[in-house]
Order: C-alpha cells, then structure tokens, then sequence
C-alpha cells in the first residue's frame, strides 16, 4: 500500500467510527462541538418533524400560507451564510455561534405564543436565518480546529449530526402520537432547550486557531509576500464563485431523497406506501455508519475531486433506476427505489465530505471566513430550488425527466472537476501540481504571519 492511501486509513478508516468519537481532530473542543451538533441536531429532528403539524393545528394557517412561510423562511436562510462568514472575519467564531443558538431559542419560544401571521413570518425567517449561520460558523470552527483532518472531523459531524437528528424525530413521533396541542408545544420547547444545551456546550470550547494546511502562491504576490488573491472578495472571484454555482446541482441529492423519491413512489410506481420512511432510515443508517470510512475518499484535492466525478455517476444511475421503477410490479418497484435510495446515500456521502473540502482548498486562506460563507449560500439555494425543479419539471417530464436529470448532474460534475482542478493549479507554487506538491504548513500564533515560499 502507498504510503499516502495508509495515511489516510490510519487518520480515517483504521479506527471505529466509537474510538475516534471519543479522541476526534481537535482534541477536547471538537469532542464537546460533536456534543454540541448531536443536540443541536436533536432539536432539528423535532422541528422538522412537528412544524407543518403546529403551524397547521396549533397556528391555525392554511397550506398555502404555511408554503409562503417556509418559502420566505428559505430566502432568509440563504442570506444566513454570507453574513455569517463575513462577520467571522471580524469576531470570534465561538461567540457568534453561541450568539446563533440563543437566537434560534429566542425565536422558538416566541412561536409558542404568537399567531399573527406577520409575526410568525418574522421569527420564522430569524430562525432560519440563525440556522444557517450557524451551520456556516460550524464549519469554519471545524476548519480551525481539525486542521488538515477537517475532511475525518467533518465524517464525524456528519454521523453525529444524522444520529442526533433521527434521535429528534424518533422523540416527535411519539409527541405526534399524543395528538394534542400540548404535545405540539412541548416539541418546540424541546427544540428551543437544544439549542441552549448546545449554545452551553459552545461556551465551554475554546476559540480555535487556523492550523489548517494550504496551498499557496508564490508567484501571484502583493508588495508583503502574500497571494494577492486573498485580498479579493469572493464576490468578485469569478473563480471561486463558479465552484459555488455548480455546487448547487451538485446537492440536488438531497431533494431527490427527501422530495423526489418518496413522491415518485407515491404517484408513479405501485411500490408500498409503507417503503417510504423505510428510504429515509435506511439513508439515516448509512450515514452515521459509512460517513467516516467514505471521507478517506475525498480527503485532500486529489481525492475531492475524484469524489466529485464519482457524486455524478451515482446520481446519474439512480435517477436512471427512480425512471425505471415505474415499469415493474410492486415488489420490483420497490427493490429498484430501495437500490436508488442507497445510491443516493452514497451520492450524498461523497458530495457531504468533498463540498466542503473542496470549499476550503479553493479559497485564499486570509480570507476563508467570507468565502466559506459565500460556499454555504449553495444548499441553502438548492434547497430553496430543488423541490421546485423536481416537483414541476423533472417529474412532470415523467421517466424521461428523471433520466434527463442524472445525465445532467453528471455532466456537470465533470465541469466541477476541471473547474476545480484549474482553481487549485492557479493557488499551487509556480511550476507545481496541485495534486504532487508538498504543502506549507502555517502555525497561527500571536506573531505577524510570514508568506511561504517554494522549495
């Protein structure tokens, strides 16, 4: 074996997904942040288990009303990431994500004693500001504090957010069961008190310092030796804002998982209806499972961009598969879904590690904070984009439509490849390859930083 691929089993995949829970990248203040997301995460699975059901019975709002409400909701949360990352560049991490959740509790507990509309419409959109922020700050605190192995620390947070989150909804489905208006409140009380939980976890952490591993320029400087790219504003980095536009379809796994598959198998193929929260315990077990080992596959530019092309091909045969379950009897039916649901899984496992790898490896290092902010704009987008596209194109289009979308989301993973691949030769020294070059390490300290030169 290569050392490099050993490496990378011995920092990823050698140990249980248990033992590096216990001693993650990061030490102590990843392992209380992993805590801090699983109850974080807890109260998501509540709230997006009871939300509908309480504005419905509780609110008293019509459907469409509570369509405009998420809808509104999801504009706000795209705008959460950019200003996240932008105030990140001027405050500490760990204040404004402690900031995030006792917003989010503060707005919660509002909800349980407002009915207006324009309120709720308010505070709605506050929370999920807040959340995406936080989401957005999370993973900087994760870049600072696991270095080089943020691609293990981010498979940690994975397994542990998805485990936190079915923990919720497992919690809301007993509440459901109740039926009452009080079960509903206790529910979003539940979630507003984990985010306090998780705000106090936060607070006992300690502001983390960058000692990531970069590439830099040597050959692309300002007048102080540094890149003159890390001055720019990722708002005119036509580069780095190309990788942010194409990532977009490149989460389009989410919304085939959540919105696509289980309307497909409702309305198209004769399947059970019963398979459908099978679909999602099935992607929920894969994950907290397969999270850690899979991110030895997109660990560094070689891999994430390998990762990448491999992200189309599994999208384009599952949707290939979602087309064909229509032509088959019950049983097929529902074993071809059972087959796209895992090949989802595996696209999004792929797709959750690389994204943010690749978010990080492409932007100028004195400037990351904005830039991983603007990065984080792209799921909040395809979520906003995705149960639209599906709903009113890809599946009035019928099997041709869902056909059509798994050869474009590979197409265009080819296109981020390259774009990537590009990006990181321009940010390599001169003459050296992205993917051969040694890698500068840069402590972070109380001292003025020192620009690195080749060797």
């Amino acid at each position: 074996m290569r050392r490099g691929a050993a490496g990378r089993k011995n920092a990823s995949g050698g140990r249980g997904l248990t033992a590096q829970l216990r001693n993650p990248p990061g030490g102590r203040n990843a392992r209380t942040m992993l805590l801090a997301l699983a109850l974080d995460r807890t109260g998501s699975g509540l709230w997006a288990a009871s939300s509908v059901l309480y504005f419905t019975f509780v609110t008293h709002l019509s459907a469409q009303r509570i369509g405009v409400l998420l809808g509104v909701a999801g504009v706000a949360g795209i705008v959460g990431s950019p200003l996240a990352g932008r105030l990140a560049g001027r405050s500490p991490v760990r204040a404004l994500l402690i900031g995030c959740h006792l917003l989010r509790m503060a707005t919660l507990s509002l909800l349980l004693v407002c009915t207006d509309f324009n309120a709720l419409l308010a505070i709605v959109a506050l929370t999920y500001l807040a959340d995406r922020a936080a989401k957005t700050l999370e993973m900087l605190f994760a870049t600072r504090t696991a270095g080089e192995r943020r691609a293990t620390y981010q498979a940690l947070s994975r397994s542990a957010s998805n485990a936190g989150y079915g923990l919720g909804a497992g919690i809301a489905a007993v509440g459901l069961a109740v039926g009452s208006i009080g079960a509903c409140r206790a529910l979003i009380l539940g979630d507003a008190l984990s985010f306090v939980l998780a705000a106090a976890l936060v607070w006992r952490t300690r502001e983390p310092r960058d000692n990531t591993v970069e590439v830099v320029s040597a050959h692309d400087t300002t007048t102080d030796g540094w890149p003159a790219v890390r001055r720019s504003s990722p708002w005119r980095d036509r580069g780095y804002l190309l990788f942010v536009l194409l990532d977009i379809p490149m989460s389009t796994d989410d919304s085939v998982l959540n919105v696509g598959l289980p309307l497909w198998l409702v309305n198209h193929t004769s399947a059970p209806h019963a398979l459908v929260p099978t679909l999602l315990i099935v992607n929920t077990v894969m994950v907290v499972v397969l999270q850690v080992r899979v991110s030895a596959w997109a660990e560094g530019p070689r891999l994430a961009a390998r990762a990448v092309l491999l992200y189309g091909v599994a999208m384009s045969v599952c949707c290939a598969a979602v087309a064909a379950a229509t032509g088959g009897g019950t049983w097929t039916a529902a074993v071809v879904l059972l087959a796209a649901a895992l090949l989802v899984t595996l696209a999004e496992l792929m797709r959750s590690v690389s994204s943010w790898e690749l978010a990080v490896l492409l932007a100028p290092h004195g400037a990351r904070a904005r830039y991983l902010g603007v990065a984080g704009m792209s799921q909040s987008i395809q979520k906003s984009a995705g149960p639209p596209l599906l709903t009113g194109v890809v599946m009035a289009a019928g099997p041709a439509g869902w056909v059509v979308l798994g050869a474009a989301v590979a197409g265009l993973s080819v296109v981020q490849r390259g774009a990537c691949l590009r990006r990181l030769q321009m940010l390599s020294p001169a003459g050296a390859s992205p993917l051969r070059s040694k890698t500068v390490h840069r402590q972070h300290s109380g001292e003025a930083p020192r620009p690195a030169c080749p060797k």
